[in-house]
């Protein structure tokens, strides 16, 4: 009888299966095809900073502007309109070059509605503002 060794019966691949390697690269393909338009989509934004402590303000120097969502201006709890608004806030910008403004804006305000009151104190020479926000509750 004749024995075969296992040495005869290995033999060498001439050809590599590809397969797996294209299911492979089907599949990155696909991961990449969705989340590129989510990479793409995100903004990056870098925060400022600064080490230059601001100035204390005195709360007689704060007036307050109000504004809800039925678009009524109230500066100092009494109701004005943007024009008379102007003319006011340029008047206590002429008194007192350091007055400070905060903004009190209705959640339910459109962001349009904010800009032209914020326009209208810039139009006055207003530059210290401020836009009055409640922290939210954790």
């Amino acid at each position: 009888m004749r024995r075969y060794s296992q040495r005869q019966s290995l033999f060498t691949l001439s050809e590599i299966n590809v397969t797996p390697l294209l299911d492979l690269a089907f599949v990155l393909l696909i991961i990449f095809m969705i989340t590129t338009p989510l990479l793409e989509s995100s903004m990056n934004l870098v925060i400022p900073s600064s080490s230059a402590k601001n100035p204390p303000i005195n709360k007689s120097q704060v007036q307050t502007v109000s504004i809800d969502r039925a678009e009524t201006i109230r500066f100092n709890n009494q109701v004005v309109d943007l024009g008379t608004l102007t003319v006011q806030l340029s008047e206590l910008k002429q008194k007192n070059p350091d007055i400070a403004i905060v903004i009190r804006p209705d959640r339910e305000l459109p962001v349009q509605k904010l800009i032209g009151l914020m326009d209208a104190l810039q139009r006055a020479g207003i530059t210290k503002l401020g836009i009055a926000t409640r922290a939210e509750p954790k």
